[in-house]
């Protein structure tokens, strides 16, 4: 037994844990390749990412070449492997026992540390580099991988076509399905803005985006008690003191109430006939514009679908009786997505006193209570109410009273003032020792 036998033993051990470590690199990368990506790279004219994907669209040669090597790897290993040590590993435990089990203990220690060279270089740290890097693991060696497939082509083709049939008879999918969900991309975005790839701007705006096609409007309106409109029978006096009161760019026009809507005007067709000294009256001016009606039940996506085709951006809401519940703009929406980055609804509706207590008024949407305080779901909210009030009341069964309270999800939902039984204000402190009501 001499040293360069024993070096001719531990260069094909070697050698043998290379290739593992290359099919296992192999095998990871390409599976944990993203398709996004390899994409981007391949249109800026990178051709291996283009050769990537296109293994990745038929893989089943790809990973039959994988198996082959890494079985005849492990096949090799186990024939000669140990047997190739063991002598060598005798030696040197017979310097300290040399009694009958010598041979059992030696095959032991030379299995062990076979055994554990492969798992470590050949399966372990290649993989964890295949998966660190994947797009660039995968385009290293889809060339060397390209050869190895036109190598051992008439062993792929059978085995292949032995697995497709296998497949095709038990049932089983035989390809990866790509569809790409709108979940996805949310969770991609917060583990980018994690990571620090996304900003965490830009990551609430991607949710809030998708949220659109989920939230219905009367998450976004402003509610009926708080539209601001005019009549047919104010005066001038009447019209200016509500424009200054109220600078908002748009008013409903009714016969009386709200019940008889015209039409609505514009702050930009007021203005001018105010500043040049002319007559203000909604009777006589050709000001008022016909309005949009939209159904309460639409979501919010569908209403801006409503306002492109209109060619508006406000519109009153109503019920399934045709009552006006509440009034729309363009800007609610884009506040919906843009959250805290630019509008103060949010702020206005929560208003947070410590880190363990929030003031909330009752018509704050639902959907901002379940950001706000990071929670899931709230019980019913998909089909019996949009804002914190209607929790509320689904959850008490009754028109709530001062000091009546609601325990859910660890938090304490407490009302502390109504208005003509319209829940106004809600205090939310943190009870998470307390059971749930």
């Amino acid at each position: 037994m001499s040293v360069g036998n024993l070096l001719t033993h531990l260069f094909f051990i070697g050698l043998l844990i290379v290739i593992s470590a290359f099919f296992s690199m192999s095998e990871i990368s390409l599976a944990a390749a993203r398709k996004i990506k390899l994409r981007l790279l391949a249109n800026d004219g990178n051709k291996k990412a283009q050769q990537v994907l296109h293994l990745q669209e038929n893989p089943g040669n790809f990973f039959t070449v994988i198996q082959i090597g890494q079985n005849a790897v492990a096949i090799l290993a186990g024939v000669v492997g140990e047997s190739a040590l063991s002598p060598y590993v005798a030696e040197l435990v017979r310097l300290v026992y040399d009694g009958a089990l010598l041979g059992t203990v030696s095959f032991l220690i030379s299995f062990f540390l076979v055994i554990s060279a492969f798992v470590m270089f050949s399966d372990l740290i290649p993989k964890r580099l295949g998966m660190a890097q994947p797009e660039k693991r995968a385009m290293a060696v889809v060339t060397p991988m390209t050869f190895c497939m036109y190598l051992f082509a008439p062993l792929v083709w059978l085995f292949s076509s032995l697995a497709n049939l296998i497949l095709k008879v038990i049932g089983a999918p035989q390809a990866r399905e790509e569809e790409i969900t709108r979940d996805d991309i949310v969770a991609l975005a917060e583990a980018g803005a994690q990571a620090g790839g996304v900003l965490e701007q830009e990551q609430y705006m991607i949710r809030n985006v998708f949220e659109l096609d989920s939230r219905i409007v009367p998450s976004a309106m402003t509610p009926r008690e708080s539209i601001v409109y005019f009549s047919l029978k104010e005066s001038e006096e009447e019209i200016r003191k509500k424009i200054a009161e109220f600078p908002h760019g748009k008013f409903p026009v009714c016969q009386d109430t709200l019940e008889h809507v015209i039409g609505y005007v514009d702050s930009k067709d007021i203005l001018p006939r105010i500043l040049q000294g002319k007559e203000l009256s909604l009777r006589t001016a050709p000001i008022v514009r016909k309005v949009l009606i939209l159904p309460d039940t639409l979501s919010l996506f569908e209403a801006l679908e409503q306002f492109r085709d209109a060619g508006e951006d406000f519109a009153l809401i109503v019920n399934e009786y045709a009552l006006i519940i509440g009034l729309l703009s363009l800007q609610d929406v884009m506040n919906t997505v843009m959250g805290d980055l630019v509008g103060s609804l949010q702020e206005e509706w929560i208003v947070k006193r410590d880190d363990q207590s929030w003031l909330m008024d009752g018509m704050t949407p639902i959907e901002d209570v379940m950001s706000v305080l990071k929670v899931k779901e709230f019980e019913g909210f998909e089909n019996y109410y949009e804002t914190l009030a209607g929790f509320l009341i689904f959850k008490l069964r009754k028109v709530p009273r001062p000091t009546d309270f609601v325990l859910y999800e660890g938090y304490k939902f407490e009302v502390v003032d109504i208005d003509n039984y319209r829940i106004d204000q809600v205090l939310v402190t943190r009870a998470e020792a307390m059971p749930e009501n």
